[in-house]
């Protein structure tokens, strides 16, 4: 790190989608030689921290203070000292308040640095055997069921793979709406990815509702769904 900068860094921090060994070298450099980690979540961080030795101080940054908390971060480091960004698992930024952060530093030009690391979109696209040339990432789904539908209708002539994150909770009816607006199609859902309970299913819709209906469903779950462009080869 530059000792002669006059302003703190934003380092973008990839952290653990569930195997604590996923974090980079990198990461864990950064996290012990910044000022301050900014966590979605305080309790899950500190578990990597504790785990890697890490003692620097944590403050929350969330979905419910992001407005408040956002230009408080940026004015530590307007004062020359530097933060570290995590989400609760993967990227920062990717389904989470992190972009609020993120533009408001870029407009009151503060340097930001990427660490990257795994991200749960994409360790579900290369296990699921749907085309990864071109996909669609459409992030978490309306939990209203006629919302839910309509966007399906929306979307229905996709043809790149799309990709989803979903509630176990929810899962059955989506996966049901799913077939009731597009009819058959190849998904996988890939839940909880890295954990000891690793579990990717694979199928038509109608196949895989059908496995899952007897089941409770618990964890991380995203969900890749085939295109239409494969449908009717």
């Amino acid at each position: 790190m530059d000792k002669n900068k006059t302003e703190g860094i934003l380092y973008i921090c990839g952290t653990p989608i569930g195997n604590l060994e996923d974090v980079t070298l990198r990461a864990l450099k950064i996290l012990k030689e910044v000022k301050l980690i900014a966590a979605e979540d305080t309790r899950h961080t500190k578990k990597l921290l504790i785990h890697y030795q890490i003692n620097t101080k944590v403050t929350s940054y969330h979905e419910y203070n992001k407005i408040k908390k956002a230009p408080y971060l940026v004015e530590i480091l307007k004062n020359g000292q530097d933060v570290a960004l995590v989400s609760d698992a993967g990227m920062p930024g990717i389904s989470d308040p992190g972009y609020v952060l993120i533009n408001l530093a870029l407009n009151n030009n503060i340097k930001i640095i990427p660490v990257p690391g795994v991200s749960a979109l994409i360790t579900a696209l290369v296990v699921s055997g749907l085309p990864t040339d071109k996909f669609v990432f459409e992030g978490f789904l309306s939990r209203k069921i006629k919302e839910r539908k309509r966007y399906f209708k929306s979307i229905e002539n996709e043809e790149r793979t799309i990709i989803f994150y979903e509630a176990p909770h929810r899962l059955k009816r989506t996966l049901k709406d799913m077939l009731d607006v597009w009819g058959e199609r190849k998904i996988v859902i890939a839940r909880e990815l890295t954990k000891k309970y690793e579990e990717i299913i694979r199928g038509n819709l109608s196949q895989v509702i059908t496995e899952i209906n007897t089941k409770e469903i618990k964890g991380e779950i995203t969900l890749v769904v085939q295109g239409l462009s494969l449908i009717h080869i």
